[in-house]
C-alpha cells in the first residue's frame, strides 16, 4: 500500500489555518483572562494568556443584581417567541413563493415587494413613531413584531423549498392531502437544514439585538439582557453607597471598567456558543442549498 505523499501546499494551508485560528481565539481568551483579573493588573496591562490576581468580582457584581436575572429571563423569552414567530412566517411565506408563476399568480409582484422592503425600510424614527402610536412602548411585543418577517430568511426557505421534488407534492395531492398538509408534512421535514440555519440566524439576531431595547424600553425591569448590561457600570455611584452591601461595594471597587466590560461580553456570547454546536451540522448545507436558484 502506497503512502500518501504530503504536499507542501497542504502544509502551507494547514499552517495558515492554525495561525488564523490562533489569531481569532487569542482576543477571546484574553477577554476571558481580563474578566477574571483585578483592577491593578488590568490597569497596568499585565494580563496576557492567564488571569492575574484571580477574582470573580466582575461576575459577582453583575449576577448579584436581581434585574440582571430578570432581563436574562426576558431575553430567553424573546428568543423563544421571536424565533418561533420568525420560523412560522418564513415557512408560510416561503412555500407559496416557491411555486411557479402559473401556480401562484402575482408571485413576481410579491417577490419584488419583499426585495424592496429588504433594501429600503422606513428607518429608525418612523418605526419609533409607529410603535409609540400603537401603544407598544415598554411592551414585550415592541421587540418582536418589527422583525417578525425576516425577508432574507424567507428567501433562503423559498429557494430550499424549490429543491423539493414536485413528484412528492403531486403524489400527496393524489392521496387527498391539502396544501397545508403538504407544506407541514412533506416540505418542512425535508427542509431541516434550511430551517436550522434560519433558526440560528433568528436566535442570534434576537439575542444580540441591543438598539430596539434602547429605543422602545425605558423601564429597566423590562429591558432585554443586551440593553440592560450595557447600562451597568463598574464605577461606584452615590446611589450605590446607600443600596449596596459592604461586600458588593468591595467587589465593585476591586474591578476595573475593562474587567467589567469583558465579563459583560462573555455573558452575552456564552448562550450562543452553547446553542451553535447543535445546529452547526445543518448550517453549511442550509446556506448552500438555500442559495441555489432553479
Amino acid at each position: 500500500m502506497k503512502k500518501k505523499k504530503i504536499k507542501i501546499s497542504d502544509v502551507v494551508i494547514l499552517a495558515i489555518l492554525i495561525l488564523s485560528a490562533i489569531v481569532c481565539i487569542f482576543p477571546i481568551w484574553n477577554t476571558v483572562c481580563i474578566s477574571f483579573s483585578d483592577r491593578t493588573a488590568v490597569n497596568q496591562g499585565a494580563v496576557g494568556f492567564w488571569p492575574v490576581n484571580f477574582t470573580v468580582a466582575a461576575y459577582k457584581s453583575m449576577m448579584s443584581d436581581g434585574l440582571f436575572w430578570r432581563s436574562f429571563g426576558g431575553s430567553v423569552m424573546r428568543v423563544a417567541v421571536g424565533t418561533i414567530l420568525n420560523i412560522v412566517m418564513c415557512i408560510t411565506m416561503g412555500y407559496p413563493l416557491s411555486k411557479s408563476p402559473k401556480q401562484f399568480k402575482g408571485k413576481k409582484m410579491y417577490i419584488w415587494f419583499l426585495i424592496f422592503t429588504m433594501l429600503f425600510n422606513g428607518g429608525m424614527v418612523p418605526t419609533y413613531i409607529l410603535i409609540k402610536n400603537l401603544g407598544l412602548l415598554n411592551n414585550f411585543w415592541s421587540l418582536i413584531l418589527p422583525t417578525a418577517v425576516p425577508v432574507f430568511n424567507v428567501i433562503l426557505i423559498m429557494n430550499f423549498f424549490k429543491t423539493v421534488p414536485a413528484a412528492l407534492e403531486e403524489s400527496a395531492f393524489l392521496d387527498g392531502a391539502n396544501p397545508w398538509q403538504v407544506m407541514w408534512k412533506i416540505y418542512v421535514p425535508l427542509s431541516k437544514p434550511s430551517i436550522a440555519t434560519v433558526t440560528l440566524f433568528s436566535v442570534v439576531n434576537h439575542w444580540n439585538s441591543f438598539m430596539d431595547g434602547k429605543l422602545y424600553i425605558t423601564d429597566k425591569a423590562k429591558m432585554p439582557l443586551q440593553t440592560y448590561i450595557q447600562s451597568l457600570s463598574a464605577s461606584v455611584s452615590v446611589n450605590d453607597m446607600t443600596t449596596l452591601t459592604a461586600e458588593q461595594l468591595n467587589d465593585k471597587m476591586s474591578m476595573s471598567s475593562l474587567s467589567f466590560n469583558s465579563a459583560k461580553a462573555l455573558v452575552a456570547i456564552v448562550p450562543l456558543l452553547i446553542i451553535y454546536p447543535f445546529l452547526q451540522k445543518y448550517f453549511v448545507k442550509g446556506i448552500v442549498i438555500g442559495a441555489v436558484k432553479e
